[in-house]
Protein backbone atom coordinates (compact mmCIF):
# COMPACT_ATOMS: atom_id res chain seq x y z
CA UNK A 1 0.00 0.00 0.00
CA UNK A 2 2.76 2.45 0.91
CA UNK A 3 5.50 1.20 -1.41
CA UNK A 4 5.37 4.13 -3.80
CA UNK A 5 8.34 6.46 -3.93
CA UNK A 6 5.88 9.32 -3.45
CA UNK A 7 2.21 9.31 -2.56
CA UNK A 8 -0.05 11.35 -4.82
CA UNK A 9 0.27 11.39 -8.59
CA UNK A 10 -2.60 13.54 -9.87
CA UNK A 11 -1.75 16.63 -11.87
CA UNK A 12 -4.34 19.35 -11.47
CA UNK A 13 -4.25 22.91 -12.88
CA UNK A 14 -2.53 25.22 -10.40
CA UNK A 15 -4.30 28.49 -11.27
CA UNK A 16 -2.40 30.35 -8.53
CA UNK A 17 -3.53 33.67 -9.95
CA UNK A 18 -3.09 35.56 -6.68
CA UNK A 19 0.30 34.18 -5.60
CA UNK A 20 2.04 37.51 -6.20
CA UNK A 21 -0.71 39.59 -4.62
CA UNK A 22 -0.08 40.66 -1.00
CA UNK A 23 -3.36 40.57 0.92
CA UNK A 24 -5.50 43.65 1.33
CA UNK A 25 -7.07 44.18 4.73
CA UNK A 26 -10.81 44.37 5.22
CA UNK A 27 -10.81 46.69 8.20
CA UNK A 28 -14.39 46.01 9.26
CA UNK A 29 -17.60 44.19 8.43
CA UNK A 30 -21.15 45.46 8.84
CA UNK A 31 -21.91 42.34 10.90
CA UNK A 32 -20.46 38.91 11.55
CA UNK A 33 -22.03 35.52 12.19
CA UNK A 34 -19.88 33.26 14.37
CA UNK A 35 -20.97 29.58 14.48
CA UNK A 36 -20.06 27.75 17.66
CA UNK A 37 -18.65 24.80 15.68
CA UNK A 38 -15.76 26.04 13.58
CA UNK A 39 -13.70 23.03 14.56
CA UNK A 40 -13.84 19.28 14.94
CA UNK A 41 -15.30 18.39 18.32
CA UNK A 42 -17.97 19.74 20.64
CA UNK A 43 -19.39 23.19 19.79
CA UNK A 44 -18.21 26.06 21.96
CA UNK A 45 -20.60 27.42 24.60
CA UNK A 46 -21.69 31.08 24.21
CA UNK A 47 -20.61 33.35 27.06
CA UNK A 48 -22.63 36.35 25.84
CA UNK A 49 -26.33 37.07 25.48
CA UNK A 50 -28.46 39.09 23.10
CA UNK A 51 -27.97 42.83 23.63
CA UNK A 52 -24.46 42.57 25.08
CA UNK A 53 -21.85 45.06 23.91
CA UNK A 54 -18.68 43.27 22.82
CA UNK A 55 -15.21 44.36 21.77
CA UNK A 56 -12.69 43.06 19.25
CA UNK A 57 -10.90 40.02 20.65
CA UNK A 58 -13.39 39.49 23.48
CA UNK A 59 -14.27 35.89 24.36
CA UNK A 60 -17.84 35.21 23.22
CA UNK A 61 -17.82 31.40 23.47
CA UNK A 62 -15.61 29.06 25.48
CA UNK A 63 -14.48 25.54 24.67
CA UNK A 64 -16.99 23.03 25.99
CA UNK A 65 -14.77 19.96 26.10
CA UNK A 66 -11.26 18.61 25.55
CA UNK A 67 -11.70 18.66 21.74
CA UNK A 68 -13.20 22.11 21.35
CA UNK A 69 -12.02 25.67 20.77
CA UNK A 70 -12.97 29.12 22.10
CA UNK A 71 -14.36 31.82 19.79
CA UNK A 72 -13.71 35.54 19.95
CA UNK A 73 -15.50 38.62 18.61
CA UNK A 74 -14.00 39.68 15.28
CA UNK A 75 -15.61 43.14 15.42
CA UNK A 76 -16.76 45.44 18.21
CA UNK A 77 -20.49 46.05 18.46
CA UNK A 78 -23.67 44.52 19.86
CA UNK A 79 -24.89 40.92 19.95
CA UNK A 80 -27.98 40.97 17.75
CA UNK A 81 -29.05 37.31 17.95
CA UNK A 82 -27.97 33.89 19.08
CA UNK A 83 -29.49 31.77 16.36
CA UNK A 84 -29.34 28.32 14.85
CA UNK A 85 -26.92 27.91 11.95
CA UNK A 86 -26.99 24.92 9.61
CA UNK A 87 -23.53 23.65 8.74
CA UNK A 88 -22.62 22.10 5.41
CA UNK A 89 -23.03 18.64 6.96
CA UNK A 90 -26.66 19.42 7.85
CA UNK A 91 -25.98 19.76 11.57
CA UNK A 92 -27.49 22.79 13.34
CA UNK A 93 -25.35 24.64 15.86
CA UNK A 94 -25.79 27.92 17.76
CA UNK A 95 -24.24 31.01 16.17
CA UNK A 96 -23.68 34.50 17.57
CA UNK A 97 -24.52 37.41 15.26
CA UNK A 98 -22.77 40.70 16.07
CA UNK A 99 -23.67 44.03 14.44
CA UNK A 100 -20.51 46.10 14.11
CA UNK A 101 -20.31 49.60 15.58
CA UNK A 102 -17.61 50.45 13.05
CA UNK A 103 -15.01 51.23 15.71
CA UNK A 104 -13.13 47.93 16.07
CA UNK A 105 -12.55 48.80 19.73
CA UNK A 106 -10.05 46.40 21.28
CA UNK A 107 -10.98 44.33 24.35
CA UNK A 108 -9.21 45.53 27.52
CA UNK A 109 -7.94 42.09 28.52
CA UNK A 110 -5.83 41.52 25.39
CA UNK A 111 -2.34 40.69 26.68
CA UNK A 112 0.45 38.29 25.71
CA UNK A 113 0.24 34.99 27.61
CA UNK A 114 3.12 33.88 29.81
CA UNK A 115 4.80 30.92 28.10
CA UNK A 116 7.49 29.25 30.18
CA UNK A 117 7.15 25.54 29.43
CA UNK A 118 5.37 22.99 27.26
CA UNK A 119 2.15 23.11 29.26
CA UNK A 120 1.85 26.89 29.04
CA UNK A 121 2.59 26.78 25.28
CA UNK A 122 -0.26 24.30 24.81
CA UNK A 123 -2.54 26.41 26.98
CA UNK A 124 -1.66 29.48 24.91
CA UNK A 125 -2.57 27.61 21.74
CA UNK A 126 -5.88 26.63 23.33
CA UNK A 127 -6.73 30.16 24.46
CA UNK A 128 -5.81 31.59 21.05
CA UNK A 129 -8.77 29.78 19.48
CA UNK A 130 -6.49 28.33 16.83
CA UNK A 131 -7.58 25.27 14.86
CA UNK A 132 -6.02 23.59 11.84
CA UNK A 133 -6.32 26.30 9.19
CA UNK A 134 -5.28 24.08 6.33
CA UNK A 135 -7.68 21.23 6.96
CA UNK A 136 -10.64 20.02 8.96
CA UNK A 137 -10.29 22.33 11.95
CA UNK A 138 -8.69 20.04 14.54
CA UNK A 139 -7.95 22.19 17.62
CA UNK A 140 -4.24 22.97 17.55
CA UNK A 141 -3.85 22.64 21.32
CA UNK A 142 -5.09 19.04 21.15
CA UNK A 143 -2.52 18.30 18.46
CA UNK A 144 0.26 19.95 20.50
CA UNK A 145 -0.68 17.84 23.52
CA UNK A 146 1.49 15.06 22.07
CA UNK A 147 4.51 17.20 22.99
CA UNK A 148 3.84 16.41 26.65
CA UNK A 149 4.40 12.72 25.99
CA UNK A 150 7.85 13.22 24.49
CA UNK A 151 6.98 11.09 21.47
CA UNK A 152 7.38 13.78 18.80
CA UNK A 153 10.82 13.91 17.19
CA UNK A 154 9.84 15.51 13.86
CA UNK A 155 7.66 18.48 13.00
CA UNK A 156 6.39 18.74 9.43
CA UNK A 157 5.30 22.24 8.44
CA UNK A 158 2.65 22.09 5.74
CA UNK A 159 3.33 24.69 3.07
CA UNK A 160 2.24 22.50 0.16
CA UNK A 161 -1.01 24.34 -0.60
CA UNK A 162 -1.79 21.87 -3.39
CA UNK A 163 -5.41 22.89 -4.02
CA UNK A 164 -5.93 24.98 -7.19
CA UNK A 165 -6.49 28.76 -6.79
CA UNK A 166 -5.66 29.02 -3.05
CA UNK A 167 -2.61 31.15 -2.16
CA UNK A 168 -3.26 32.28 1.43
CA UNK A 169 -0.45 30.06 2.83
CA UNK A 170 1.81 31.26 0.02
CA UNK A 171 1.35 34.81 1.25
CA UNK A 172 2.14 33.73 4.82
CA UNK A 173 5.48 32.33 3.66
CA UNK A 174 6.25 35.47 1.66
CA UNK A 175 4.89 38.11 4.05
CA UNK A 176 5.12 36.63 7.57
CA UNK A 177 8.56 35.05 7.69
CA UNK A 178 9.30 36.67 11.05
CA UNK A 179 6.29 34.99 12.66
CA UNK A 180 7.14 31.61 11.12
CA UNK A 181 10.67 31.99 12.50
CA UNK A 182 9.31 32.79 15.97
CA UNK A 183 6.93 29.82 15.75
CA UNK A 184 9.84 27.45 15.15
CA UNK A 185 11.73 29.11 18.00
CA UNK A 186 8.82 28.42 20.37
CA UNK A 187 8.80 24.75 19.44
CA UNK A 188 12.58 24.53 19.77
CA UNK A 189 12.37 26.02 23.26
CA UNK A 190 9.28 24.25 24.60
CA UNK A 191 8.68 21.33 22.22
CA UNK A 192 10.56 18.64 24.11
CA UNK A 193 12.45 16.05 22.07
CA UNK A 194 12.02 17.52 18.60
CA UNK A 195 15.09 16.84 16.46
CA UNK A 196 13.94 17.89 13.00
CA UNK A 197 11.68 20.49 11.36
CA UNK A 198 10.74 19.85 7.75
CA UNK A 199 8.92 22.32 5.50
CA UNK A 200 7.01 20.57 2.72
CA UNK A 201 6.45 23.02 -0.16
CA UNK A 202 5.44 22.23 -3.74
CA UNK A 203 7.85 23.17 -6.51
CA UNK A 204 5.32 25.55 -8.05
CA UNK A 205 6.15 27.97 -5.21
CA UNK A 206 9.84 28.71 -5.85
CA UNK A 207 9.69 32.08 -4.06
CA UNK A 208 8.38 30.39 -0.91
CA UNK A 209 11.05 27.69 -1.04
CA UNK A 210 13.74 30.34 -1.45
CA UNK A 211 12.31 32.50 1.35
CA UNK A 212 12.15 29.64 3.86
CA UNK A 213 15.63 28.37 2.99
CA UNK A 214 17.11 31.83 3.46
CA UNK A 215 15.20 32.30 6.72
CA UNK A 216 16.55 29.09 8.26
CA UNK A 217 19.92 28.76 6.51
CA UNK A 218 21.75 28.82 9.86
CA UNK A 219 19.48 26.32 11.60
CA UNK A 220 20.68 22.75 11.02
CA UNK A 221 17.46 21.33 12.44
CA UNK A 222 15.33 22.89 9.71
CA UNK A 223 15.03 21.37 6.24
CA UNK A 224 12.99 22.82 3.38
CA UNK A 225 11.88 20.08 0.99
CA UNK A 226 10.86 20.96 -2.54
CA UNK A 227 8.09 18.51 -3.41
CA UNK A 228 6.63 17.64 -6.83
CA UNK A 229 3.48 19.58 -7.68
CA UNK A 230 1.27 16.51 -7.44
CA UNK A 231 -2.13 16.54 -5.78
CA UNK A 232 -2.91 15.91 -2.88
CA UNK A 233 0.56 16.80 -1.64
CA UNK A 234 -0.81 18.71 1.36
CA UNK A 235 -2.91 15.85 2.76
CA UNK A 236 -1.54 14.97 6.20
CA UNK A 237 -0.64 11.30 5.65
CA UNK A 238 0.65 12.02 2.15
CA UNK A 239 2.83 14.89 3.36
CA UNK A 240 4.24 12.83 6.23
CA UNK A 241 5.23 10.00 3.89
CA UNK A 242 6.66 12.28 1.22
CA UNK A 243 8.78 14.27 3.68
CA UNK A 244 9.81 11.58 6.20
CA UNK A 245 8.98 8.23 4.54
CA UNK A 246 7.04 7.33 7.70
CA UNK A 247 3.65 5.66 7.52
CA UNK A 248 0.78 6.58 9.84
CA UNK A 249 -0.89 3.26 10.78
CA UNK A 250 -4.55 2.81 9.95
CA UNK A 251 -6.73 4.32 12.67
CA UNK A 252 -3.76 6.09 14.26
CA UNK A 253 -2.60 9.70 14.48
CA UNK A 254 0.60 11.29 13.14
CA UNK A 255 1.90 11.36 16.71
CA UNK A 256 1.92 7.55 16.65
CA UNK A 257 4.59 7.89 13.95
CA UNK A 258 6.50 10.47 16.00
CA UNK A 259 5.37 13.34 13.80
CA UNK A 260 3.53 16.60 14.43
CA UNK A 261 2.08 18.27 11.33
CA UNK A 262 1.24 21.94 11.52
CA UNK A 263 0.05 24.29 8.80
CA UNK A 264 2.50 27.11 8.06
CA UNK A 265 -0.12 29.80 8.78
CA UNK A 266 -1.11 28.08 12.04
CA UNK A 267 2.55 28.20 13.09
CA UNK A 268 2.70 31.94 12.40
CA UNK A 269 -0.54 32.59 14.30
CA UNK A 270 0.73 30.79 17.41
CA UNK A 271 3.76 33.08 17.40
CA UNK A 272 1.59 36.18 16.92
CA UNK A 273 -0.66 35.22 19.82
CA UNK A 274 2.27 34.56 22.17
CA UNK A 275 3.76 37.95 21.23
CA UNK A 276 0.59 40.08 21.15
CA UNK A 277 -2.21 38.24 22.95
CA UNK A 278 -4.54 38.83 20.00
CA UNK A 279 -6.61 35.66 19.48
CA UNK A 280 -7.74 34.29 16.12
CA UNK A 281 -10.25 36.87 14.85
CA UNK A 282 -9.22 37.20 11.22
CA UNK A 283 -7.57 35.22 8.47
CA UNK A 284 -6.29 35.54 4.93
CA UNK A 285 -8.84 34.36 2.36
CA UNK A 286 -8.13 33.90 -1.34
CA UNK A 287 -11.02 35.20 -3.45
CA UNK A 288 -10.83 33.74 -6.96
CA UNK A 289 -12.68 31.79 -9.65
CA UNK A 290 -13.81 32.60 -13.17
CA UNK A 291 -16.79 34.64 -11.91
CA UNK A 292 -14.63 36.96 -9.77
CA UNK A 293 -13.89 40.36 -11.26
CA UNK A 294 -10.68 41.03 -9.36
CA UNK A 295 -9.07 37.95 -7.76
CA UNK A 296 -7.13 38.84 -4.63
CA UNK A 297 -6.10 37.80 -1.14
CA UNK A 298 -8.09 39.46 1.64
CA UNK A 299 -7.42 39.58 5.38
CA UNK A 300 -11.02 39.31 6.54
CA UNK A 301 -12.78 39.25 9.93
CA UNK A 302 -13.95 35.75 10.77
CA UNK A 303 -17.73 35.65 10.45
CA UNK A 304 -18.04 38.12 7.57
CA UNK A 305 -20.55 36.97 4.96
CA UNK A 306 -19.41 35.70 1.58
CA UNK A 307 -21.52 38.45 0.03
CA UNK A 308 -19.72 41.23 1.87
CA UNK A 309 -16.33 39.64 1.19
CA UNK A 310 -17.07 39.54 -2.56
CA UNK A 311 -18.31 43.14 -2.54
CA UNK A 312 -15.15 44.27 -0.77
CA UNK A 313 -13.07 42.33 -3.29
CA UNK A 314 -14.58 44.13 -6.26
CA UNK A 315 -17.64 42.04 -7.03
CA UNK A 316 -18.37 39.49 -9.75
CA UNK A 317 -18.02 39.86 -13.51
CA UNK A 318 -20.60 37.15 -14.22
CA UNK A 319 -23.45 35.46 -12.39
CA UNK A 320 -22.31 32.90 -9.85
CA UNK A 321 -23.22 29.31 -10.59
CA UNK A 322 -21.39 27.75 -7.66
CA UNK A 323 -19.61 29.20 -4.64
CA UNK A 324 -17.13 27.06 -2.72
CA UNK A 325 -15.57 27.25 0.70
CA UNK A 326 -12.09 26.26 -0.45
CA UNK A 327 -10.98 25.11 -3.88
CA UNK A 328 -12.46 22.93 -6.61
CA UNK A 329 -11.04 19.61 -5.39
CA UNK A 330 -12.11 19.51 -1.74
CA UNK A 331 -14.21 22.65 -1.41
CA UNK A 332 -17.70 22.59 0.09
CA UNK A 333 -20.50 24.32 -1.82
CA UNK A 334 -22.10 27.25 -0.01
CA UNK A 335 -25.89 27.29 0.10
CA UNK A 336 -26.08 31.08 0.25
CA UNK A 337 -23.90 34.16 -0.10
CA UNK A 338 -25.02 35.03 3.42
CA UNK A 339 -22.99 32.15 4.87
CA UNK A 340 -19.98 33.28 6.93
CA UNK A 341 -16.26 32.89 6.51
CA UNK A 342 -15.06 30.72 9.39
CA UNK A 343 -11.68 29.79 10.86
CA UNK A 344 -11.02 27.05 8.30
CA UNK A 345 -11.96 29.14 5.24
CA UNK A 346 -8.75 29.57 3.27
CA UNK A 347 -10.56 30.57 0.09
CA UNK A 348 -13.86 31.51 -1.48
CA UNK A 349 -13.92 30.27 -5.07
CA UNK A 350 -16.74 31.48 -7.30
CA UNK A 351 -17.52 29.85 -10.64
CA UNK A 352 -19.84 31.01 -13.40
CA UNK A 353 -23.02 29.13 -14.27
CA UNK A 354 -21.37 27.77 -17.41
CA UNK A 355 -18.39 26.25 -15.61
CA UNK A 356 -20.62 24.94 -12.80
CA UNK A 357 -22.77 22.71 -15.00
CA UNK A 358 -22.70 19.06 -14.00
CA UNK A 359 -21.28 16.68 -16.62
CA UNK A 360 -23.58 13.70 -17.36
CA UNK A 361 -22.58 10.48 -15.65
CA UNK A 362 -22.07 7.32 -17.70
CA UNK A 363 -21.43 3.68 -16.84
CA UNK A 364 -18.15 2.62 -15.22
CA UNK A 365 -15.76 1.23 -17.87
CA UNK A 366 -13.49 -0.45 -15.27
CA UNK A 367 -10.44 1.45 -16.48
CA UNK A 368 -8.82 1.53 -13.03
CA UNK A 369 -7.87 5.20 -13.21
CA UNK A 370 -9.49 5.94 -9.86
CA UNK A 371 -7.39 3.25 -8.17
CA UNK A 372 -4.21 4.51 -9.80
CA UNK A 373 -4.99 8.10 -8.79
CA UNK A 374 -5.81 7.31 -5.15
CA UNK A 375 -2.79 8.27 -3.01
CA UNK A 376 -3.66 5.43 -0.61
CA UNK A 377 -4.35 2.76 -3.27
CA UNK A 378 -8.02 2.46 -2.37
CA UNK A 379 -10.64 1.16 -4.80
CA UNK A 380 -13.62 3.55 -5.06
CA UNK A 381 -15.53 1.21 -7.39
CA UNK A 382 -15.82 -1.30 -4.55
CA UNK A 383 -17.57 1.27 -2.38
CA UNK A 384 -20.08 1.97 -5.14
CA UNK A 385 -20.73 -1.75 -5.44
CA UNK A 386 -21.15 -2.05 -1.68
CA UNK A 387 -23.77 0.68 -1.60
CA UNK A 388 -25.80 -1.22 -4.20
CA UNK A 389 -26.01 -4.36 -2.04
CA UNK A 390 -29.42 -4.92 -0.46
CA UNK A 391 -28.19 -6.76 2.63
CA UNK A 392 -26.79 -4.32 5.20
CA UNK A 393 -24.40 -6.86 6.71
CA UNK A 394 -22.95 -7.51 3.27
CA UNK A 395 -22.56 -3.76 2.68
CA UNK A 396 -20.77 -3.25 5.97
CA UNK A 397 -18.50 -6.26 5.44
CA UNK A 398 -17.47 -5.03 2.00
CA UNK A 399 -16.81 -1.50 3.23
CA UNK A 400 -14.71 -2.84 6.09
CA UNK A 401 -12.79 -5.16 3.77
CA UNK A 402 -11.85 -2.37 1.36
CA UNK A 403 -11.04 0.11 4.15
CA UNK A 404 -13.33 2.95 3.16
CA UNK A 405 -12.54 4.88 6.33
CA UNK A 406 -9.03 5.55 5.00
CA UNK A 407 -10.55 7.71 2.26
CA UNK A 408 -9.71 11.39 2.83
CA UNK A 409 -12.15 12.63 0.17
CA UNK A 410 -9.39 14.38 -1.78
CA UNK A 411 -11.32 14.12 -5.04
CA UNK A 412 -8.60 12.48 -7.16
CA UNK A 413 -10.86 9.59 -8.14
CA UNK A 414 -13.68 11.83 -9.36
CA UNK A 415 -11.23 14.13 -11.13
CA UNK A 416 -9.73 11.36 -13.31
CA UNK A 417 -12.91 9.34 -13.91
CA UNK A 418 -13.72 9.37 -17.66
CA UNK A 419 -17.30 8.34 -16.88
CA UNK A 420 -17.81 11.36 -14.58
CA UNK A 421 -19.08 9.17 -11.76
CA UNK A 422 -19.67 10.82 -8.34
CA UNK A 423 -17.04 8.72 -6.61
CA UNK A 424 -16.21 11.14 -3.80
CA UNK A 425 -19.91 11.49 -2.96
CA UNK A 426 -20.26 7.69 -2.93
CA UNK A 427 -17.23 7.36 -0.67
CA UNK A 428 -18.70 9.92 1.71
CA UNK A 429 -22.03 8.08 1.84
CA UNK A 430 -20.22 4.80 2.43
CA UNK A 431 -18.15 6.27 5.27
CA UNK A 432 -21.31 7.68 6.83
CA UNK A 433 -23.03 4.30 6.77
CA UNK A 434 -20.03 2.54 8.28
CA UNK A 435 -19.63 5.24 10.92
CA UNK A 436 -23.31 4.92 11.87
CA UNK A 437 -22.97 1.14 12.08
CA UNK A 438 -19.94 1.36 14.35
CA UNK A 439 -21.66 3.89 16.63
CA UNK A 440 -24.73 1.65 16.89
CA UNK A 441 -22.60 -1.41 17.64
CA UNK A 442 -20.73 0.51 20.32
CA UNK A 443 -24.01 1.56 21.98
CA UNK A 444 -25.19 -2.05 22.05
CA UNK A 445 -21.93 -3.13 23.76
CA UNK A 446 -22.33 -0.42 26.40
Amino acid sequence: MFKRKLLGNTRVPHRKNTADMPPVRMENASEVLLPMAQHIGAPAEPTVKVGDEVKLGQLIADASGPVSSPIYASVSGKVKTIEQYMRSDGRRVPAVRIVSDGNMTLAEDIAPPEVKDTDSLIEAARRSGLVGLGGAGFPTAVKLDALRKGIIDTVVINGAECEPYITSDTRTMLDDGEWIYRGIALLETYGGNIKKYIFGIEKNKPKCIKAMRELFERNDKVEVKSLPSLYPQGAEKVLIYNTTKRTVPEGKLPSDAGVLVINVTSLAIIAKYVSTGMPLVERCVTLDGDAVKEPKNIIAPIGVSIRELIEFGGGLKDKAGKVLFGGPMMGIAACSLDEPVIKTTGAITVFTEKSSLAVPETACIHCGRCVNACPLNLNPTEYSKALDLENKEDRIARLEKYKVMLCMECGCCSYVCPANRPLVQNNRLAKGELREHRAHSSMLKD
